[in-house]
């Protein structure tokens, strides 16, 4: 099987790229699936602490690779847009929003379309200067997908988020930092070398604590005051059950750097 999804393991970081650079990695259903998989491996493997997920070459990713829709409108009169959206990208959102560890993206390129969206799901984004993120829906008919219209007004409010959808800005790197769509823009030559040093530190940091920030984050985005106190001192009890809260405390009182081991 051809390799349109890449991962490494070292050091507790999990890197996984996108591997189609002849077409700025857009994403065909395979490539979607070995994506899918290499999240789930990621949420079943203990060694993994933390995600890493960049593409290969001049793009992050385009997004859609419209040729295999049409082929499939063509071939298939049962088809419609909505199965690849289920099946290829729904996945990959709600692979990388309930996998309880951090997921850092690093965009080394254009991020359009699904592939912005894919971007601004993860936990921690940084971006080249070269970067550039554009919704793209618009141009074609459609409406933003992968979660689109979840995040965009949540990160950047409606007014802003109906203008990158129907005007089709494109945004800077600096610019997705100043409206907050991303945490991070730096020179092109130093984004894996910044990126890598944040996956190696949250790498070696109390992934459980981690996992259990990104459950109330999540539960956050549909529950009402009360709700998130609750939840919070739910999850602050199991948080104290585990090692690295006890090893955490510890290093506390003997006034020493936390050993923690992800458990």
């Amino acid at each position: 099987m051809e390799k349109l999804i890449t991962t490494d393991l070292d050091q507790n970081v999990w890197a996984i790229t996108l591997n189609r650079p002849k077409r700025l990695n857009s994403f065909i259903e395979p490539m979607a699936k070995q994506l899918q998989e290499a999240l789930d491996e990621a949420n079943h493997n203990p060694e993994i602490r933390c995600v890493l997920l960049t593409g290969k070459g001049k793009a992050f990713s385009a997004g859609q690779d419209l040729p295999e829709v049409v082929d499939r409108e063509e071939s298939d009169e049962k088809y419609r847009l909505e199965d690849t959206v289920r099946t290829s990208f729904n996945p990959v959102i709600r692979g990388i929003r309930y996998l309880e560890k951090p997921v850092v993206c690093a965009v080394n390129g254009t991020a359009t379309g699904a592939g912005a969206s894919i971007a601004f799901a993860c936990d921690i984004v940084l971006a080249s200067m070269d970067a550039m993120f554009m919704q793209a829906f618009s141009k074609i008919g459609l409406i933003p997908d992968s979660g689109g219209t979840f995040f965009l007004p949540r990160m950047v409010g409606l007014q802003r988020a109906n203008a990158l959808f129907m005007l089709n800005d494109k945004i800077t790197a600096e610019k997705a930092v100043e409206i907050g769509l991303i945490y991070k823009a730096v020179e092109a030559d130093r984004l894996m070398d910044e990126v890598n040093k944040i996956c190696n530190k949250l790498a070696q940091m109390p992934t459980r604590a981690f996992g259990l920030y990104k459950r109330a984050i999540n539960q956050s985005l549909q529950n009402n005051l009360d709700s998130q106190l609750n939840l919070e001192a739910e999850l602050q009890t199991e948080a104290g059950m585990t090692e690295d809260y006890k090893e955490g405390v510890q290093a506390f009182l003997e006034k020493r750097e936390p050993n923690f081991k992800g458990k």
